[in-house]
């Protein structure tokens, strides 16, 4: 553990970024050899679009990286929030404890509130237009988006009392998850099932991309799923019966337009169905 500890502490940005690239290329090869559903799109011009939003994601985290650095100092020389009030622990269960509440703090409860609040579900709008879910998907995040979930990330750091290292770790592991759960691609159905008792498995997420209620409002965890077994949100659906997107924005010119895309969260909201 120490020596994961000292990785985090010192972690460059080079490093995170060939960690990110890194997951992308991987998948992207994976579901390109050997895809789960084959598309009928132009998947260049796909991943032009959500790497451009990729990149406003990190733009945003880079510009407010201060902050974070901030917060996480401060909660430790203080000593507040609930890591800190903890007796002494092996370091293990301390940093597995911790990246369990960062996960339900900075994703799973930001996720669950973007779709209960109608303002700021017309930011994560974008993210669910897709009607082609792929790994460079798992970063399509409106500006405003970024700058909501970059707001919650900070509130779990003050609460969890997460170390800088832990959260260089636990978004590190974020960025890989996300790419995992939302590449083109298939396992076999018993090792997702098992997956999904612990991580957020491609199955699983996949649901959530689903183009009608209630299944879009279901699984909302990021990399542990215990969360969405605990509040009542998991649910399951064949995989055969999945159409990605969203049932309002299902035409190319609303979710396949990068200038529509960016225009979306002010325009007039229209009317989602429920099945």
């Amino acid at each position: 553990m120490e020596t994961i500890i000292n990785y985090f502490s010192t972690i460059s940005s080079t490093h995170r970024a060939l960690i990110l690239a890194g997951g992308i290329t991987l998948f992207w090869l994976i579901e390109t050899a050997t895809p789960f559903i084959k598309f009928n799109y132009n998947k260049w011009q796909h991943a032009r679009i959500n790497i451009f939003f990729t990149v406003t994601t990190i733009i945003v985290n880079f510009a407010l990286a201060f902050f974070l650095l901030k917060t996480a100092n401060w909660t430790t020389e203080a000593q507040f929030g609930i890591l800190n009030w903890l007796p002494s622990i092996n370091s293990w269960l301390f940093a597995i404890i911790g990246l369990l509440l960062l996960d339900l703090i900075g994703a799973y409860l930001v996720h669950l509130v973007e779709h209960k609040v109608k303002f700021l579900w017309r930011f994560h709008l974008i993210h669910h237009t897709d009607t082609w879910i792929d790994t460079t998907s798992a970063n399509r995040h409106h500006p405003g988006e970024s700058v909501v979930r970059f707001i919650f990330t900070i509130l779990a750091i003050l609460i969890v009392g997460a170390p800088m290292w832990m959260v260089f770790l636990y978004q590190t592991l974020s960025v890989v998850a996300t790419q995992f759960n939302h590449a083109n691609i298939i396992l076999p159905k018993r090792l997702d099932v098992v997956l999904s008792y612990f991580i957020v498995s491609p199955d699983m997420h996949k649901v959530h991309h689903h183009y009608v209620l209630p299944y879009t409002d279901s699984n909302y965890g990021n990399i542990f799923s215990v969360w969405d077994r605990i509040f009542g949100t998991f649910t399951t659906l064949d995989r055969d019966k999945l159409i990605y997107g969203v049932d309002t924005h299902m035409q190319p010119h609303e979710h396949n337009k990068l200038t529509n895309l960016l225009r979306l969260p002010f325009q007039p909201n229209k009317k989602i169905k429920k099945i």
